[in-house]
């Protein structure tokens, strides 16, 4: 059986192949441990090797997990799940950073709750690159219309960039497409809007080669990392 220190170095290996590849530098690159499903133990272990960011999809298994965390080992946990607006407050408390904002109605949500105490939170905007109606995310004719809303109506939000997933049992030659269109969309809405917006969260345990080739940022590993789900 190949444990999770295995896993790690060589999934540490394939992203410095693929950043080489790209003329990039692999140290521009996170690695995001998708923790969904996955128990305390694991999470913990995967700390030992040197894991710092946990990403939940669901508001209330994090609520579990992050009550049990050892508050001496310290990590960041992002929300990379749809969310519910009725679990805004909650997942405030929880996260600290959001990576799936998705729609206006939400944005303003977040705002009315972090107005009540200052409080600043960064966000990745979810675009929906590849179209697949199974997905969320604002479409991305829908992305200028959702980030001058947050811009305008949302000054404790900062967008720090763009997420999407691929596109699911599509060819290499596709995935890559989806992933390009989301590097072009950010460098477009940065330069029309005078952002700074250096983040594109995109590469899961499938794809995460390609999606360092076409710029990610943070890719987002479950599977690759932790093994099958049992």
């Amino acid at each position: 059986m190949i444990d999770l220190k295995q896993r790690f170095a060589e999934i540490r290996s394939r992203i410095t192949e693929a950043a080489r590849r790209a003329g990039r530098n692999p140290e521009e690159i996170e690695l995001l441990a998708v923790t969904k499903t996955r128990e305390l133990p694991e999470l913990i272990e995967a700390w030992e090797n040197g894991l710092r960011l946990f990403g939940e999809n669901r508001v209330q298994e994090a609520v579990r997990k992050i009550a049990a965390w050892p508050p001496e080992r310290r990590v960041q946990w992002r929300l990379i799940g749809h969310l519910q607006r009725n679990k805004a407050r909650k997942a405030l408390e929880l996260f600290s950073r959001i990576d799936s904002l998705d729609r206006l109605e939400l944005a303003f949500d977040l705002q009315r709750i972090l107005s009540e105490t200052g409080r600043k939170i960064d966000v990745l905007i979810e675009v929906n690159t590849s179209g697949e109606p199974s997905k969320q995310g604002v479409a991305p004719d829908g992305l200028d219309g959702l980030l001058e809303g947050v811009l305008q109506r949302c000054p404790n939000l900062t967008v720090r960039g763009l997420m999407t997933l691929g596109p699911l049992n599509a060819d290499p030659g596709e995935v890559a497409a989806s992933f390009s269109r989301l590097k072009d969309l950010r460098d477009r809405v940065s330069k029309e809007f005078g952002l700074e917006m250096p983040e594109l969260s995109m590469g899961m345990s499938d794809d995460f080669e390609i999606a360092i080739e076409q710029g990610s940022t943070c890719v987002r590993l479950g599977r690759a990392l932790f093994g099958p789900r049992e």
